[in-house]
């Protein structure tokens, strides 16, 4: 049980997870907005979209990291390195991989409605939304950034 109550009291780990399920829960409310429907799965398991949780959570965990330890601490320059990394696997990598998925869709389909014989394929349709825009790795980043000033402030 001591280990339970050190990881919720470890207010950088927290804030982590608060700007996680904080961008999870916005990007849920935009889709349910834009597509007249709430997904409960989407809000716990889904990647890609509007804010990038990937960008809330490391900076959330950065700015925490930042108040707590300070700016000259080697917590925070691995924080801020480690973010700087993830946001631009997000946006580049990540977000040429979901590219690439709806073009082998597109591919599968229409290889699926050759008349003579039309291959099977081995898998469901690929994900496509995996990545981010360069925008929506900023919007999660300022989102991050604003639920650790709040927690910070909260826990002060």
């Amino acid at each position: 049980m001591d280990i339970i109550r050190q990881i919720v009291s470890n207010r950088i780990l927290m804030t982590a997870f608060a700007g996680y399920f904080t961008a999870q829960i916005v990007k849920s409310v935009i889709e349910g907005i834009m597509d007249h429907e709430f997904s409960v799965k989407r809000l716990f398991t889904g990647n890609g979209g509007m804010p990038s949780s990937h960008a809330s959570t490391v900076t959330a965990l950065a700015t925490m990291t930042a108040f707590t330890a300070g700016v000259a601490s080697f917590e925070f320059a691995f924080a801020v390195i480690f973010a700087i990394v993830v946001m631009v696997d997000a946006s580049g990598v990540r977000r040429e991989t979901g590219n690439q998925a709806v073009i082998l869709n597109e591919l599968m389909e229409y290889f699926a409605k050759l008349k003579d014989n039309p291959p099977r394929f081995s898998h469901d349709k690929l994900k496509e939304l995996i990545g981010h825009t360069p925008f929506q790795v900023q919007i999660g980043a300022a989102l991050g950034v604003l639920v650790a000033v709040v927690l910070h402030f909260i826990w002060k």
